[in-house]
């Protein structure tokens, strides 16, 4: 039995790899795959705009479906994006409606910036939806109000993904590219691969990618060669 099947006729033995490669993967809600790690996240997402607090804190690590959340709600809630920095106006975007600060502890922020967003919030009725990977509390924040603002917000983690859900993942991902993988090749990706979203998009993409410009099926071997060059090895026995 082959690893995989193709599922598209225009995919020819010996087509050649495109010079520009892209691939928009499904990331609607109905797109969203659940598992224990993700539910609570969800949840308060589905939730909105009925939130125990205005500010909501999506905190988890790379990969753990932080960004596809908050893609679902900017598309629910009809939010805007803003950085809170000297000179933005991301209080008046905050006025007007719900606002979405992604990657808070990465891109940073100012204090009294953010101080003030979160106040806009709360007199006007919107919300605030960041995400980050690290709890508030971990955040190098100098100015106490803003501190104690940051205590009030309602924070929901997401662990990193177990190996049920980056299966699904997987499967999900092939299927976007009318590609449909045998299970034990799944298990064996899984077995190996690093534990984050982005990785199992990264090693779908590598290995159509590769199958492309050879003109061969995904198979083990080719798995093999994409997972080496990733840097994860074969696992102790």
């Amino acid at each position: 039995m082959s690893d995989v099947k193709n599922a598209d006729p225009k995919r020819k033995a010996g087509e050649q790899l495109p010079l520009v490669f892209s691939h928009d993967a499904a990331s609607g809600r109905d797109d969203l795959l659940i598992s224990e790690r993700l539910a609570a996240a969800v949840s308060i997402v589905d939730a909105w705009p009925a939130w125990p607090s205005p500010v909501v804190v999506l905190a988890g690590p790379v990969g753990s479906g932080k960004s596809h959340l908050a893609r679902i709600w900017r598309e629910l809630s009809g939010a805007v994006d803003i950085r809170p920095e000297p000179g933005s106006d991301a209080a008046v975007a905050a006025a007007a409606g719900p606002v979405l600060f992604e990657d808070a502890d990465r891109l940073g922020f100012d204090d009294n910036a953010l101080f003030h967003v979160i106040n806009s919030v709360r007199e006007n009725g919107t919300s605030l939806l960041i995400t980050s990977r690290l709890w508030p509390m971990s955040w190098p924040v100098l100015l106490p109000d803003l501190r104690s603002r940051l205590k009030a917000a309602t924070v929901v983690e997401i662990g990193e993904p177990d190996e049920a859900l980056l299966s699904q993942v997987i499967v999900k991902l092939f299927a976007d590219r009318q590609l449909y993988i045998d299970d034990k090749l799944v298990l064996y990706i899984v077995n190996r691969m690093e534990r984050s979203l982005n990785a199992a998009q990264t090693i779908v993409e590598r290995l159509d990618r590769l199958a492309l410009s050879r003109g061969t099926k995904i198979t083990r071997s080719l798995a093999a060669e994409v997972l080496n060059e990733l840097g994860n090895s074969e696992p102790a026995d």
